[in-house]
């Protein structure tokens, strides 16, 4: 990674020092420096001569799980960057800190030092966030910090969890948190997806049809089967397997676990389409292990970064298109199209089966979620029915709520 000098953080435009977080990549194996290492009190029990190094032995423990890895490096990326900052490390945090650390996820400040797009790490324009985050996404922040500072007491890195000192109440955010909102609108995703399938002009460029096809398959696959991003970029063509005349998608996701989960017929017709757009047979064998989403030359995958991009871009692009064919009116749902990110897509399909009538545990087994209580955030019918009796409740004379939509119909057409 490219250092940054100190003098450099206090120049505007530039990012926090990247060299505070060398060595995430790779822990060497020898014994801490004087100078680095914890006091001499404490008995270290991992190999690292940095704060960064000693993240990389406990990262090294998700060696199995890329994107448990990938999620576990973010956030202690953060924290070691914000430490930093201040000329500190991690055996310097202490309970009081972490209200600002927390304030701080809620709003990082300079916004132009630590927001920015995805970009590689070795890129200066590199930013250790998208935007500010959610609560939710706080809770899981603080609660993975919570985990990697127990293993560094149980190294020897640190002499106290500062986590520990927390209410549980306090870490546990989400026993706030109602049902899921980051989704779309079954009427605002019936318009998005009937724009996808637009047909083009027959004198289209060959890239813009591939791309176009591209695009139709991620979206459909990611509201039919709702994989996560990273479990979306690793799929393979022979994920998708028949048995006993059924096809079914096979998954290692979140936690190492290895789930199948039934493949619907829109998506064996996605499929169908896509791998005809590639020059390949209608299904795949057993041993066709070639990456389902396909860079232009048709072979490469494509990587979590680009698949983000993409799908951000299709959502843009689409918003831009709703506001101009339908003006003001058609502002809010624009907006929630700029706003959506790859996440949402999973969060729409659990949703949208919820409100289809599967059953919640088939829905579990979708999401692949270990607590109902999770995949019961998605039913949404008790809010439904809760509104419409509560519109029984009036102001009397006919004058204010008579006739009034009450948001139930669509209004986005194709």
């Amino acid at each position: 990674m490219k250092d940054e000098s100190n003098q450099g953080l206090e120049q505007g435009g530039r990012g926090p020092d990247r060299s505070l977080v060398q060595g995430l990549e790779v822990a060497p194996s020898r014994a801490p420096a004087a100078d680095l290492a914890p006091s001499p009190a404490t008995r270290v029990h991992i190999e690292a001569e940095s704060d960064a190094e000693a993240v990389a032995r406990w990262l090294a423990e998700f060696r199995a799980s890329r994107q448990t890895q990938r999620a576990y490096r973010r956030e202690a990326e953060r924290l070691l960057l914000w430490l930093g900052e201040q000329g500190r490390g991690l055996g310097d945090l202490r309970r009081h800190d972490l209200d600002a650390f927390e304030a701080f996820l809620a709003d990082p400040r300079p916004a132009e030092r630590w927001i920015g797009p995805v970009r590689p790490r070795e890129d200066p324009r590199w930013r250790p966030f998208r935007g500010p985050l959610s609560a939710s996404s706080r809770r899981q922040s603080l609660v993975i910090l919570q985990a990697m500072y127990a293993w560094l007491v149980e190294a020897g890195w640190v002499g106290h969890n500062p986590f520990r000192l927390m209410r549980d109440k306090r870490r546990r955010l989400d026993n706030r948190q109602g049902g899921i909102e980051r989704y779309l609108e079954r009427p605002l995703w019936d318009w998005f997806w009937a724009w996808l399938n637009r047909p083009m002009a027959t004198d289209t460029a060959p890239r813009r049809v591939f791309e176009q096809s591209r695009r139709r398959l991620v979206f459909g696959f990611a509201y039919l089967l709702a994989p996560r991003i990273g479990e979306m970029s690793a799929a393979r063509m022979n994920d998708f397997v028949r048995r006993e005349g059924r096809w079914w998608w096979r998954v290692v996701g979140k936690g190492d676990k290895a789930a199948q989960i039934p493949a619907p017929p829109d998506m064996l017709v996605l499929l169908e389409a896509w791998r005809e757009a590639l020059g390949l047979s209608p299904y795949p064998a057993s041993d066709d292990d070639g990456p389902l989403l396909r860079a232009l030359d048709g072979r490469r995958g494509l990587g979590d970064n680009r698949l983000y991009r993409l799908i951000r871009d299709a959502f843009g692009e689409a918003a831009d298109v709703l506001e101009a064919e339908q003006g003001d009116e058609a502002r809010d749902a624009a907006a929630r199209l700029r706003q959506a990110t790859p996440h949402w897509l999973r969060h729409t399909a659990l949703t949208h089966q919820a409100q289809a009538g599967v059953e919640l545990r088939y829905l579990a087994g979708t999401a692949r979620h270990s607590r109902l209580d999770t995949t019961a955030r998605y039913l949404h019918a008790e809010d439904e029915e809760w509104h419409r009796q509560q519109a029984r409740h009036g102001l009397g004379g006919g004058s204010a709520g008579e006739g009034h939509d009450d948001g139930g119909g669509s209004r986005w057409g194709a």
